[in-house]
Order: structure tokens, then C-alpha cells, then sequence
């Protein structure tokens, strides 16, 4: 269990914002998780930065972007941290080993990412440089042409995966049709994301448009106080577990089908929580592309291997499910900015757990997981979080 609790949080609303730049989505979080933590700018004492860059904006360095948005933090430690799609939650672990460490005691973490601004094939190769460019670069459709073949390959010995993969999306976004914070809040109901058609293309087969996150814009920040300051503090989340995992990059090296390295990082958070499966009340997980959340739910135990679209069918996973997974809308509806999702990922379970969530709140929630992935579950996050106060 580590010493680090949430204490406060902010986020903006995903999609697309033309308008706003990322110097201002980041100050604008930062000023109000602090706020919202109701702490003092200046008790701050370290600031981690979530950013995946890689060509997305033509500035990478912006680990003191905070400080411009909250002056009081000028001349404290500031850290850029990447790693893809996970850069979000790296931020946050690093800044939960700084305050294991006793390297600090009050930590502002902030996830952010500007993309909508480029055309869909510049988003393509930025984020294909999160592969093994030796043998990937080139993969027709960059992630998506990517998750395209991991999605043909459980097929090839699965059976063929659609509905399941179409109940996903829909699931996904009838969930982010309800939440304010979402980039897609409208339900499109499973026979649109069943079918091809016009308005939802084939873009990476057997993967349509609804099977695909979308490009966004966005950024979220959160606090992390120890326990001890977390204790006279109005809201705390603790950490039952937070474990990282990191396997192999290329995918010729793997078994695709089965993520290890995220069946790993749960075994391992479940055992140092002194938790399981059936003790969660809900899962946050990486739904870049329907396939894989399908493969993540076998991958956490909720299905044996092959069997995921079955609990799919018989609605496992939906808000009145068993386990509800994604009531947010996951990075399907939500968006997934790159840097923030991680952060994102990791306020929405805390909105869940102090009953704020309003319209996607689940019912009783009192212990949330998360899981966060960068690149083809390369890089492999698991957060199990409780309500402390």
C-alpha cells in the first residue's frame, strides 16, 4: 500500500477545442486541482507533467507549463515523464514514489494533450513511433491498422468477434452519452457499430470507425498529499495497490491475443491489496480500440481466454452488470488525449468512490480499478484505489 492518497482533482472536457491552447488547458487544471484540494500553491512540492508529444505540438518541453498557470510554483522540482499512451499514470506513480521516498509530501500531477489541430495521418505517425519501428513502421493505418491485426488474429482463433466488439463500443458510448466530461455523448446503439456503412467506415480490418478512440484535446491534473495531510484534507483516495509492468515491444515476439503483461500487473496488484476480481466495483480500462479491451477483460480474469465476447453478450460489463467497466465512456467515447488519459483515468474512478459522478455514478462503488497501457501492452499500469475519506 503506498503511503500517497488523491486529494483533489480537475478536468476538462475532452474533444475537440480549436480555441484553447495547451499552455491554458494546463494552467486551467493545475489552478484548479490545487483549489479543488483546498491546499496552499505554494505547499506544493513537486510537479510531474503526463505528455506523449512525439511531434504532436512542435514544443515537447513542457514540464513548466504549470508554473505559468500557478505562479507559486516557480522554482519547485517539475518533471516531464513519457511513456505513450501511459504517460498519464507514469506521472502519477512517479509522483507516488516521490512521496514514498519522503522526497515529498505534497505532489501536483497534470496530463495534457493538444491533437484535433492535425490531419488524421500526421496523429498516425506521431503515435506509430510508440511501436517497434523495425518491423511496425509501416503497418498500414499506424495503431489502428496495428490493433487491426491483433483484432484478426484473435479471430483467426476465436471466431469471428463482431458483435462482441459492437456491443463494446455501444456499451462505451451509451455510457459517454451521460458524462459532461465526454467528447462523444451521443448513443449510437449497437446496429450502427454493428454495421459498415458510410458513416462508420472500415478503418483497420476488421475494425470500423466506432471500433476506434478518437483524436482529442484535453488535459486533467490531480494532487497527491500523504497520508498524513491527507487526513485533515476535506477527500482522500489511497491506494490499495499501483503496480507497473513493462513486457517486450515487438509484437512478432508476443501472442497478441493475450496481453501478458496486463494479466500480470493485475495478479500482482490483487496480491498486494489482498484484494480480487470480485471485490471491485468498477474498472476503468485502455479501450483504444474495442479489441482491446475484449482481450483486457480476459486478461484481469473477468473471462478465460476466447471466452470475453460471452460476458459480453450476457452484459458483464455494463452499469447494472456484474462489474461495470468504462462507465465513463473510456477513451471510446470519452477521447483519449494522450497525456491526460492516465490522470483522466484515475479522477473519474475517484469521482466514482466519493459518490460524485453523477449521471455514470455506479452504484455503492468502494473499490475501483484501473488499467493503462502504452503502446500494444508494452508498457502496463494497474491502480486499485479506495476511499479513505
Amino acid at each position: 500500500m503506498n503511503d500517497a492518497c488523491i486529494v483533489g482533482w480537475a478536468h476538462t472536457p475532452f474533444g475537440k477545442q480549436d480555441a484553447v491552447g495547451i499552455e491554458t488547458l494546463i494552467a486551467r487544471v493545475a489552478q484548479d486541482a490545487i483549489a479543488d484540494a483546498g491546499i496552499a500553491p505554494g505547499d506544493v512540492d513537486e510537479v510531474y507533467f503526463g505528455h506523449f508529444g512525439a511531434g504532436l505540438i512542435r514544443e515537447n518541453f513542457l514540464s513548466s507549463y504549470p508554473m505559468q498557470g500557478v505562479p507559486e510554483l516557480r522554482y519547485k522540482p517539475a518533471t516531464r515523464v513519457e511513456n505513450a499512451c501511459a504517460s498519464g499514470t507514469a506521472a502519477i506513480f512517479q509522483g507516488l514514489k516521490a512521496i514514498d521516498a519522503k522526497h515529498a509530501r505534497i505532489v501536483l500531477v497534470v496530463g495534457a494533450e493538444k491533437m484535433t489541430h492535425l490531419k488524421t495521418d500526421d496523429v498516425s505517425e506521431s503515435l506509430i513511433s510508440a511501436s517497434y519501428m523495425k518491423d511496425e513502421a509501416n503497418v498500414k493505418g499506424g495503431f489502428a491498422g496495428v490493433f487491426g491485426q491483433i483484432a484478426q488474429q484473435y479471430f483467426d482463433r476465436y471466431g469471428d468477434q463482431s458483435d462482441a466488439l459492437a456491443r463494446i463500443a455501444a456499451k462505451n458510448h451509451r455510457n459517454g452519452a451521460k458524462n459532461p466530461l465526454a467528447q462523444f455523448r451521443r448513443d449510437l446503439g449497437y446496429e450502427f457499430c454493428r454495421t459498415e456503412s458510410d458513416k462508420n467506415p472500415m478503418v483497420a480490418a476488421p475494425l470500423k470507425r466506432s471500433d476506434c478512440s478518437a483524436v482529442s484535446d484535453g488535459a486533467a491534473a490531480l494532487v497527491l498529499a500523504d497520508r498524513d495531510i491527507a487526513r485533515t484534507l476535506k477527500k482522500a483516495i489511497a491506494f490499495r495497490a499501483a503496480e507497473q509492468v513493462n513486457d517486450i515491444k515487438p509484437m512478432k515476439s508476443r501472442d497478441m491475443t493475450w496481453f501478458e503483461g496486463c494479466e500480470i500487473g493485475w495478479k500482482r496488484a490483487f496480491e498486494k491489496s489482498g484484494t480480487s476480481l470480485a471485490d471491485l466495483s468498477c474498472v476503468e480500462t485502455h479501450d483504444c480500440f474495442t479489441v482491446a479491451e475484449l482481450i483486457e477483460y480476459e486478461a484481469m480474469g473477468l473471462a478465460p481466454r476466447g471466452h470475453g465476447g460471452r460476458i459480453v453478450a450476457e452484459g458483464w460489463t455494463e452499469m447494472d452488470g456484474r462489474l461495470p467497466v468504462n462507465a465513463s465512456g473510456g477513451l471510446k467515447a470519452k477521447g483519449h488525449p494522450i497525456g491526460a488519459t492516465g490522470v483522466s483515468m484515475h479522477i473519474l474512478q475517484s469521482m466514482q468512490l466519493t459518490g460524485t459522478a453523477a449521471d455514470v455514478q455506479v452504484k455503492d462503488a468502494r473499490l475501483a480499478g484501473i488499467f493503462n497501457m502504452g503502446g500494444a501492452a508494452v508498457a502496463n499500469y494497474v491502480s486499485i484505489l479506495e476511499r479513505l475519506r
